[in-house]
């Protein structure tokens, strides 16, 4: 969408009719979508005029309104933190369906958290971790997952979990970064100005980051544990080959209509 702002003489949107119209002049496409939502969060108009300010001004949908839908959840989402994605709903229904149950499930690069709370709602009384190298994601992420009890830690992968982990983890869910460095620049501005580096730079051919997740990986699943890592189509290959080269049975999964990509692996 355009980064363009109503003028400063206009009078402030507080109607379904001219908080669309406000949308749609700044280029959001589904501006009458936006419009429902921001007039059903915020509490009064004054609220609602900042929130199209925002919104017009170019920040993503989610961290204007304070919150996305993920998988049935009410996530919350911060100001500089990752947004979660509709397709990584599948990275979840994947594991879901390839574990059946889980009893420790860890949520790695785990940004808001919002991954590990959808995969706690699905696998009731697990035990949960989350860890980002990101102060404000894990911030965010605590928010996320307290109603499940689980514990997020701060630092960089595997080096953030506590030790008594290793050779523990029935489900390893790990979104991490998968732009190439040279496409980031590509990206919508919503993400290109609004989201930390960290969580989309994936290195020269995106794979920077899941080489080394699933290289360690298998120290930390239990025997028959399944890591499981979203990937971009053209990058499946060689994420494939990267798994197997770490011990792990691995397989593609394809949801053509998210357009996900998500390979499965399993410690044998």
């Amino acid at each position: 969408m355009s980064s363009a702002s109503p003028s400063p003489s206009s009078p402030a949107p507080s109607s379904y009719t001219s908080v669309v119209a406000a949308l749609r002049s700044a280029g959001c496409v589904f501006a009458e979508d936006e419009a429902r939502l921001i007039l059903s969060t915020a509490r009064t108009p004054a609220e609602t005029a900042a929130m199209v300010e925002r919104r017009t001004a170019g920040l993503p949908l989610e961290q204007v309104l304070g919150w996305a839908d993920f998988r049935g959840l009410r996530i919350a989402v911060e100001p500089g933190v990752f947004v979660p994605r509709r397709r990584t709903e599948f990275l979840v229904d994947r594991a879901v369906a390839a574990a059946g149950t889980a009893a420790v499930v860890v949520d790695l690069c785990c940004g808001s958290g919002a991954v590990g709370a959808a995969l706690a709602a699905a696998f009731p009384g697990a035990e949960l971790h989350a860890a980002d190298i990101d102060p404000a994601a894990v911030r965010c992420a605590r928010r996320n997952v307290a109603p499940y009890g689980g514990r997020v830690h701060e630092g960089d992968l595997f080096a953030a979990l506590p030790g008594a982990l290793r050779g523990r983890v029935d489900v390893l869910a790990a979104n991490v970064p998968y732009v190439p460095t040279a496409e980031v620049g590509l990206l919508p501005p919503e993400a290109r100005d609004h989201e930390p580096l960290v969580a989309l730079d994936g290195g020269d051919d995106g794979l920077d980051v899941l080489r080394r997740v699933s290289a360690e990986a298998v120290r930390w699943l239990a025997p028959g544990g399944h890591l499981l890592v979203e990937t971009g189509e053209r990058q499946a290959p060689a994420a494939l080959d990267a798994f197997a080269r770490g011990g792990l049975a691995a397989r593609l999964e394809v949801s053509e209509e998210l357009y996900a990509h998500v390979v499965v692996g399993t410690r044998p």
